[in-house]
C-alpha cells in the first residue's frame, strides 16, 4: 500500500537520491527546503513500508496550481506511485481554490504523458530546447471548473 504523507528534512537523502536518478539537472536539497518551507508549497513523499519511492512538490497561489517536481524511484515506476501523486496533487490543488493545475514535462517522457493525460491534463504548449539536449518541454494543464 501506498502512503502520501508531508516531506520533511529528514526525508532528504532519500529524496536526493530518486531526484538524481531520474534527472539530468536535478534539484538540490535547498530547492527541496525551499518547497518545505514555503506556505505556498505542499511537498509531500510516496511510501510503500518504509520504504520512501517518490515525491512531488506542488505550489499554490490563488486559484493556480503547479507540479514543480515529481519522480517516482525507477525499480518502482509504474507501480501505481505516480498516479497515488496525481491523485493526491489534483485533491490539494481542489482544497486549495486553485481552478486549473499545470505542469511541464520533457517531451520524450512519454509513460509521463500518458499518466497526465489519463489524469485529465491536456497539453497546452511547448517550449523549444527546454531541457538538456535540446529536449523540448510540453507544457499541459488540468481545468477543474
Amino acid at each position: 500500500m501506498i502512503t502520501i504523507r508531508p516531506m520533511n528534512e529528514a526525508d532528504l537523502d532519500a529524496v536526493l537520491a530518486i531526484e538524481r536518478a531520474c534527472f539530468p539537472r536535478p534539484w538540490t536539497a535547498q530547492h527541496f527546503l525551499a518547497e518545505i518551507s514555503s506556505e505556498h508549497s505542499s511537498a509531500v513523499v510516496a511510501e510503500q513500508g518504509q520504504q520512501l519511492i517518490g515525491y512531488l512538490c506542488l505550489s499554490v497561489l490563488l486559484d493556480e496550481a503547479e507540479i514543480l517536481d515529481v519522480a517516482v524511484e525507477p525499480g518502482q515506476q509504474r507501480s501505481g506511485t505516480g498516479a497515488a501523486l496525481l491523485t493526491w496533487a489534483c485533491a490539494e490543488a481542489l482544497r486549495r481554490g486553485a481552478t486549473i493545475l499545470r505542469l511541464e514535462v520533457r517531451a520524450t517522457s512519454l509513460p509521463a504523458i500518458a499518466l497526465y493525460e489519463r489524469f485529465g491534463f491536456l497539453r497546452s504548449g511547448l517550449r523549444k530546447a527546454y531541457y538538456e539536449q535540446g529536449i523540448d518541454a510540453l507544457l499541459m494543464e488540468k481545468n477543474f471548473d
